[in-house]
């Protein structure tokens, strides 16, 4: 048995523990059985309790240099559990901080590097931004939506949209779901031409300052634009980040802030009106299953006092005939394992060990199809549960590509197509963005 002597903590760290209570840890345990970590392979030895437990000893280093805080998905389990009511994941968060930047592994750091840089994760050139949302809009005018184009920096719009770079970068059909929603609602809204990242891998990476600067922005283009709301972006790393980032820019100052409406609202607004008109047969024969994130569920909640769990459940019954429920649901769900940045991580296996427990949930409710509300939960779900378990079968679909499949959409005078067209031709014309000939 190796005996431990405790450390003083710097000053900064003690004050910043004190903020999470970690002191009140009794080591009671109810924290590791409910962690997808304990037990993993690789991680031996290493479970939230003995954490908690290291930290309150000032072993803060040997946290800070393990793996733990990274194949750490933020899930808030541990915390939901906790009798003590200790807020574990941002003190988790916290070593993530204190790892020197050139230390974070994989390529998040190197995204956070780009977005301040750029605007975006991937660092995609303005112009390629600009002549991918030309071209998509396109598309879905000639297949769908008549007149379709996706507004650019439009003043007075009454909804700002902000578009996930991998979806610029490549998973071009995913922005049509939302597109034609807003085209069939006949919603004013647009999107911004810079600074239109919706992630933020500072968040992922425990950096405090870029989630405050990427919130900002949002909050200036809101401003600049004189937009009514801006919708939080789907996935953790969007919404909680851009939320937190807020959080942070108000504590500088009460008045810097912009109006805003989470996607399950603005969803359940526009279906309560009567905007779009929906076909329940269209997902006929299917039995859909709702996965409640953890950063829209459980880290909502607990930080911000408001979980979305039922919404999300009456969108979908809008649009199908048949839900199942996953077990544990709601505040008890598993994480899918992609959380806290696990997706583009070099932590595939260990991800993967998260996986298993919403493998299982999937394959005992015997649903056709896991309708989720975040980008990383779909690419979990999607392709990497896949890649290591092959035996069931199902598919994936984002809650607004459910919406968008039964849309019936509506029939558009001649004449509002032609406007709709000049408006769009106008719009491009005047950002430099050429067709090519077909």
């Amino acid at each position: 048995m190796t005996t431990v002597t405790p450390r003083e903590l710097p000053a900064e760290i003690k004050e910043r523990f004190a903020k999470y209570d970690l002191s009140a840890c009794f080591a009671c345990g109810a924290c590791v059985s409910g962690c997808p970590i304990s037990d993993m392979e690789g991680m031996e030895g290493w479970n939230t309790r003995k954490v908690i437990r290291m930290l309150n000893l000032g072993l803060v280093d040997e946290v800070v240099e393990s793996k733990f805080p990274w194949v750490c998905t933020g899930c808030g389990r541990c915390a939901h559990a906790c009798p003590m009511h200790i807020d574990i994941v941002p003190a988790f968060a916290h070593m993530k901080h204190l790892r020197p930047r050139d230390a974070v592994p994989g390529i998040l750091h190197k995204g956070v590097e780009r977005v301040l840089a750029s605007g975006n994760n991937m660092d995609i050139p303005r112009e390629d931004y600009l002549q991918t949302l030309a071209e998509v809009g396109k598309e879905l005018a000639e297949e769908e939506c008549p007149g379709f184009y996706v507004p650019v920096d439009k003043s007075g719009a009454d909804i700002l949209f902000f578009p996930n770079s991998k979806e610029i970068y490549g998973d071009f059909e995913d922005m049509k779901w939302w597109w034609k929603i807003f085209y069939a609602s006949g919603a004013n809204w647009t999107v911004p031409s810079q600074n239109w990242e919706a992630v933020d891998w500072g968040l992922f990476t425990g950096n405090y300052d870029a989630t405050k600067v990427l919130a900002k922005r949002k909050i200036d283009i809101s401003r600049e634009l004189g937009v009514g709301r801006l919708i939080m972006p789907d996935c953790g790393g969007g919404s909680y980040g851009c939320r937190t980032g807020m959080k942070l820019c108000a504590m500088e100052d009460p008045t810097y802030k912009a109006e805003f409406i989470y996607l399950y609202d603005y969803l359940k607004e526009i279906l309560e009106k009567g905007l779009i008109t929906l076909d329940k047969s269209v997902h006929a024969d299917q039995a859909f299953a709702w996965h409640d994130s953890c950063k829209h569920g459980r880290e909502l909640e607990y930080h911000y006092g408001k979980a979305y769990y039922e919404e999300a459940r009456w969108i979908l019954d809008q649009c199908v005939d048949t839900r199942v429920e996953f077990y544990p649901n709601r505040a008890n769900n598993f994480c899918c394992g992609a959380g806290g940045g696990n997706w583009p991580m070099p932590y595939e296996k260990e991800s993967a060990h998260h996986a298993k427990f919403k493998y299982e949930q999937i394959v005992r409710s015997g649903a056709d199809v896991v309708a989720v509300g975040c980008s990383n939960c779909r690419d979990q779900m999607m392709k990497r549960i896949p890649k290591f378990f092959k035996d069931y079968k199902y598919q994936v679909k984002y809650l607004w590509q459910i919406i968008a499949e039964a849309l019936v959409l509506p029939e558009r005078s001649e004449e509002e197509i032609a406007r709709m067209e000049a408006e769009g031709a106008a719009q491009w014309e005047a950002l430099g963005v050429e067709f090519e000939e077909d």
